[in-house]
C-alpha cells in the first residue's frame, strides 16, 4: 500500500525510468493492475506502464477495454493528465478489429460527456471522435441514422452501464454532436460541423491539440485581427439620415 501521492509520482515514471532497466518487466504487472483498478488518476497513470507491458511482453488484460470505457467520466476532461490519457486511448483504439459496438460506445459516452466539456476539450475530442469514424465506417451508423435524434421519443443510450456491450450505443444517435454546432465558441461548433459532411480518408492530427489549454485558446483569440464590420449599407447624409430634417439645421456630421 503506498500513499496516493507516492503511487503517481511512481506512475508517472515507471514507463520511461522504471520498465525499460528491469531484467523482468513482466514483474510489475501485478502492481500495474492493481493501481489499474485503483480508479481516478492513479488508473489514468497506470495505463502507460500497461501499454508497454500490453504491446511488449504480451500481457493479456481480459477486462482491458471495459476498464478502459469506465475510466471515461465527467472529469476526463479537467484532469492534469487529460493529454496523457487521451494519446494512450487513441493508440488502444487504433485497431481496426476491434467490435463496432465497441467503438460506438466509446464514441457515445465521450460525446455524452462532452456536453459538458471546456472549449480547449471539445476542440482536441471532436476530432479524436471523427478518427473512430475513419478507423471503423460501421459506427457511422450513428451520424446518419434514417431516424435520427429529431425522430426518437429517447435516447436507447445507457450512460450507466459499465459493460460497453450493453450499452446500446450502436442503435443510438449522435445528438450530442448535433448539440455542439451551437456551441457559444465559433471553433468549436465549426469543429463539430464537419459531421454534417463527409469525411475526408485522413486522420487529423490532435498531436497538437492534446495539450490545448484555455489560456492558449484565449490567446489565439486575442491575436486575431479584427476585420471592419459595416453596420449601414447606405451612405448616411444626415444625423438621422433624411438631408434636409431639423435637426440638419442644429447638428451637422463631420
Amino acid at each position: 500500500q503506498l500513499p496516493t501521492g507516492l503511487y503517481k509520482k511512481v506512475l508517472v515514471i515507471l514507463h520511461d525510468s522504471i520498465l525499460p532497466y528491469m531484467n523482468e518487466p513482466t514483474l510489475m504487472i501485478d502492481f500495474l493492475t492493481v493501481a489499474y483498478g485503483i480508479g481516478g488518476a492513479i488508473s489514468l497513470l497506470a495505463l502507460n506502464g500497461l501499454f508497454i507491458l500490453i504491446h511488449q511482453h504480451n500481457l493479456e488484460y481480459p477486462d482491458f477495454y471495459k476498464k478502459l470505457y469506465s475510466l471515461l467520466d465527467p472529469s476526463i476532461y479537467h484532469v492534469k493528465y487529460r493529454a496523457r490519457f487521451f494519446h494512450l486511448a487513441d493508440l488502444f483504439l487504433s485497431s481496426t478489429h476491434l467490435p463496432a459496438y465497441l467503438v460506438a460506445a466509446f464514441i457515445k459516452r465521450l460525446s455524452r460527456l462532452a456536453l459538458t466539456a471546456p472549449p480547449e476539450a471539445l476542440l482536441m475530442v471532436i476530432p479524436f471522435i471523427c478518427n473512430l469514424f475513419r478507423r471503423h465506417p460501421a459506427c457511422k451508423v450513428l451520424v446518419h441514422r434514417p431516424d435520427g435524434p429529431e425522430d426518437m421519443s429517447e435516447d436507447p443510450y445507457i450512460m450507466e452501464e459499465e459493460e460497453p456491450s450493453e450499452s446500446r450505443a450502436l442503435q443510438s444517435s449522435l445528438w450530442e454532436i448535433q448539440s455542439l454546432q451551437n456551441h457559444y465558441h465559433p471553433e468549436v461548433a465549426k469543429a463539430a460541423a464537419v459531421l454534417n459532411q463527409s469525411l475526408s480518408e485522413m486522420e487529423d492530427d490532435i498531436s497538437g491539440l492534446l495539450e490545448l489549454s484555455a489560456y492558449e485558446l484565449f490567446d489565439r483569440e486575442v491575436k486575431k485581427k479584427a476585420t471592419d464590420v459595416p453596420l449601414e449599407f447606405e451612405q448616411v447624409r444626415g444625423l438621422f439620415g433624411k438631408k434636409n430634417d431639423i435637426f440638419a439645421e442644429h447638428f451637422t456630421l463631420d
